[in-house]
């Protein structure tokens, strides 16, 4: 795949150690809402003037400086983009779409969010309705089969995919996280705790793949005497992490790790180990991927690989917004470089 590597802006701008003000808090501070500000900022001449200079006077105030992206969006726009998200039920899109809404929100874009899950219970076509609805772009967060209609989206309104590498595009930009340094780092802490019968339950699409591979290489790569290498199916899904879980504590020589998609299949594992009455981590390690919120509570404490994604997100809204006047411009691609993250799922083997 030929793309063009771009590195993330920094995030929220940050000015003398206080964040920097945004067109929403020029609003608030005038008196105003938010589009009469980005008027003012246009220099359009449907503000009456009293409005105008006190934008003028708050933006002077705040120390406010008008974002060259914003001024460049077109009135004529809807003022929304369409998010596409798989399943609502996994936590751990709401970082992400944290990123992407602060981001969007600063110039004045709302998103409407839609879970593809749904819409196909009750036979809608999600990109369809958002298209209907006349959004300014697309975000296609997670793994979709829904590829032919994105496809066909992208030909009309700018599309970008955040969290995923799929459907392969030339002009659809991309924000994720590397999956393959974040399957290395979980490996290789399984291995240095001195884990020999290591497992990994594997998840959809590209970023399935990616993960399994570092999971694999890291081991054929590290010298260590390895005792058995297992991978399970599991998705992407507590159900399915439960039943990929079972499979593999119920083989013969059972793993002492278990390295899984993400947060969620760890949590299926997490019981289906407490159902045979496996301690962890003292019988069995368990290492998430995500970071998300369930992985921090105390209860759980899953040791996890933070894939960053409230950045990802909010890369993935300026990428739209730059797209929004360049839709056949080449594929842009962002790649957060994840950490892990240790809690007490995971210990040496007994």
């Amino acid at each position: 795949m030929s793309v063009d590597e771009v590195n993330p802006d920094g995030g929220a701008a940050v000015v003398g150690g206080r964040r920097a003000a945004t067109i929403r808090d020029v609003a608030a501070h005038a008196g105003v809402s938010k589009s009469v500000v980005s008027r003012v900022v246009r220099d359009e001449p449907n503000v009456s003037e009293e409005r105008r200079e006190r934008v003028r006077a708050a933006m002077a105030e705040l120390g406010y400086r008008p974002n060259s992206i914003a001024r460049g969006l077109s009135e004529a726009r809807s003022g929304t983009v369409g998010v596409v998200i798989n399943d609502l039920r996994n936590p751990w899109y709401v970082s992400l779409i944290e990123g992407l809404a602060t981001t969007l929100d600063a110039v004045d874009v709302a998103p409407i969010l839609v879970d593809s899950r749904l819409d196909h219970q009750v036979g809608r076509d999600t990109v369809e309705t958002l298209l209907s609805r006349q959004v300014d772009g697309l975000v296609v967060v997670g793994t979709t089969d829904a590829h032919v209609d994105v496809e066909r989206a992208a030909q009309s309104i700018p599309v970008v995919l955040a969290g995923t590498l799929e459907p392969d595009m030339p002009t659809v930009d991309i924000s994720v996280d590397d999956d393959l340094v974040g399957a290395r780092l979980a490996t290789e802490h399984l291995l240095a705790l001195g884990h020999r019968r290591l497992a990994h339950i594997q998840g959809p699409g590209v970023v399935g793949t990616l993960r399994r591979r570092g999971f694999e290489e890291t081991i054929a790569e590290s010298g260590a005497a390895v005792e058995s290498v297992m991978v399970e199916y599991g998705g992407m899904t507590e159900d399915g992490g439960h039943a990929a879980a079972a499979r593999l504590l119920d083989s013969a020589a059972p793993p002492t790790a278990i390295f899984g998609f993400n947060d969620m299949t760890c949590l299926g594992a997490m019981s289906a180990a407490d159902d045979r009455g496996i301690s962890v981590p003292r019988d069995l390690a368990l290492l998430g991927y995500d970071n998300t919120q369930l992985a921090g509570l105390r209860h759980i404490s899953l040791t996890s690989i933070d894939n960053g994604n409230f950045t990802v997100g909010a890369q993935a809204a300026k990428f739209l917004i730059q797209r929004m006047d360049r839709l056949a411009a080449p594929r842009r691609v962002y790649r957060h470089t994840p950490e892990l993250v240790v809690r007490r799922t995971t210990a040496a083997p007994r």
